[in-house]
């Protein structure tokens, strides 16, 4: 499940923080959304996804799994919407609930229970 939602810091920072929650929770694994354009082709934004996803397996020494994290913000918003919260509310969890199904789509796949 999703713990945080954490501020880009750059390459070194982002790789520093998500250390810091690796060994804080045991995690030897991460799962990166990757933003694939619509017709599934990795752009730029994708390709800088990697490219972090590299770094962090590199630096941290973990497995890093890549999720297609098309649409997961709009149904995150869907979810919230139906939770009847406010707009404000929405803005401040939407990417922690988005973060949550692209983690849940990429354990489903896995066909573990």
């Amino acid at each position: 499940m999703p713990l945080r939602t954490l501020p880009r810091r750059g390459e070194k920072g982002d790789v520093r923080a998500v250390g810091e929650v690796m060994r804080e929770t045991g995690a030897r694994a991460l799962v990166v959304g990757l933003p694939l354009s619509l017709d599934g082709t990795e752009g730029d934004a994708a390709r800088r996804c990697r490219a972090l996803g590299e770094a962090l397996a590199r630096q941290l020494g973990c497995r890093v799994h890549y999720w297609d994290e098309r649409f997961s913000t709009a149904e995150a918003e869907r979810v919230l919407l139906g939770a009847d919260l406010s707009r404000r509310r929405r803005r401040q969890v939407v990417n922690h609930v988005a973060a949550g199904l692209i983690l849940q789509g990429y354990l489903d796949s896995r066909g573990r229970p």
